[in-house]
């Protein structure tokens, strides 16, 4: 196989619109997008709270409406979802994404209201490894994704499930519907099989992640900020993650989801095999460390350790709702309040990013 193209670029605010514009020319976006085809962009709410590293940045959301209208893709829509613990309108609007949609009259559609998208039956041509048995009753996809163009916004940061989450993670709440938890003890898994669907239903896949702020520790929400100002952009699901895991620190090859995407030959995971263009970043290594959260340990108990087999009982029935409650008490009403706000503040105050955020909120 080929090397993949990933490219990486440092910035700072007063030019990353710019910096994007350049980032998207480096990493060849418009031989890899179908100017003929409506541009999917798929923006990255982990948190509707604005926490910093969780969730795409108004300046990358802007900057890649910008860098792509400039290259000719005119016609672009972004479709949201939601979690069982993220409000799709309350992140799109406190990460002041709203304004944006407006300034650049980009539609939004919300994959969860049957008045914008239907949910359709979909048999892979390619072989599926875990999603045919978690969905023995058929998978379903949004008919709106088929024949379009997809833009992956993600940020980096780790992930308490997945070590790091990326570009192929992103494709998880657009792609598959609100009993998505019915897949978290295969979710490697899960995304490699999502990322071959991706392939047979797209005419073309990009992703345009942001470092400005990375996330260190227990993502994909309540993290450690880092200023990195760094932005990275790839046709290449596989290898963007790659690259961003081994910036933060990580072996990509041993975390499963990408070694499983690399050995299935759906994207480069090796990062030798990675022509990297803008910045050397040969020598980065941020040291991340993923850790633990009241919802990893929880998360590890009823999915990953011996209790999985009673899964089925608690997260297809009724009782999942004792889960969602729990999860979203612990993120809304504990982390959010008692620490996280202010560590949002802290960052709105103290970094240059935080100022620049702050003139989003003011419509700037």
């Amino acid at each position: 196989m080929t090397k993949s193209k990933v490219a990486v670029l440092n910035t700072k605010p007063e030019t990353i619109l710019q910096d994007y514009e350049r980032l998207l020319k480096l990493a060849d976006a418009e031989n890899h997008l179908d100017k003929a085809s409506t541009t999917i962009l798929k923006d990255n709410i982990s948190w509707h709270f604005p926490f910093p590293g969780a969730n795409t940045t108004p300046w990358q959301l802007e900057g890649t409406i910008l860098a792509l209208k400039k290259l000719g893709f005119d016609d672009q829509v972004c479709v949201q979802n939601k979690t069982v613990v993220t409000d799709a309108f309350k992140g799109e609007d406190l990460n002041k994404y709203v304004p944006i949609f407006k300034k650049y009259d980009i539609p939004v559609l919300f994959n969860f209201k049957d008045e914008d998208i239907k949910w359709i039956r979909y048999e892979p041509k390619g072989k599926m490894l875990v999603l045919n048995n978690i969905y023995p009753e058929g998978i379903t996809i949004p008919d709106y994704f088929v024949g379009k163009n997809i833009v992956h916004l993600p940020t980096v940061k780790c992930h308490i499930y997945t070590t790091t989450t990326g570009a192929m993670k992103n494709a998880f709440g657009g792609l598959l519907n609100t009993k998505r938890h019915y897949t978290h003890s295969w979710i490697h898994k899960t995304l490699v099989d999502l990322l071959q669907i991706q392939k047979e239903i797209h005419s073309g896949i990009f992703a345009v992640m942001d470092g400005t702020t990375a996330g260190n520790g227990p993502g994909p929400r309540t993290m450690f900020p880092v200023v990195k100002n760094v932005i990275l952009a790839s046709s290449d699901q596989v290898a963007i993650d790659a690259v961003a895991a081994k910036l933060m620190g990580f072996d990509p090859l041993t975390i499963e989801y990408i070694k499983v995407a690399h050995d299935r030959k759906l994207g480069i995971g090796d990062p030798r095999e990675i022509e990297i263009v803008g910045e050397d970043i040969s020598n980065e290594n941020w040291k991340f460390q993923v850790g633990d959260n009241l919802a990893s340990r929880a998360g590890d108990l009823l999915w990953f350790s011996p209790l999985k087999v009673i899964q089925n009982f608690f997260f297809r029935t009724p009782l999942v709702n004792l889960f969602i409650f729990g999860s979203e008490a612990y993120h809304d009403y504990y982390r959010w309040p008692v620490k996280d706000k202010k560590v949002f503040k802290n960052w709105l105050k103290s970094t240059e990013w935080g100022k620049l955020f702050k003139q989003y909120e003011g419509g700037e």
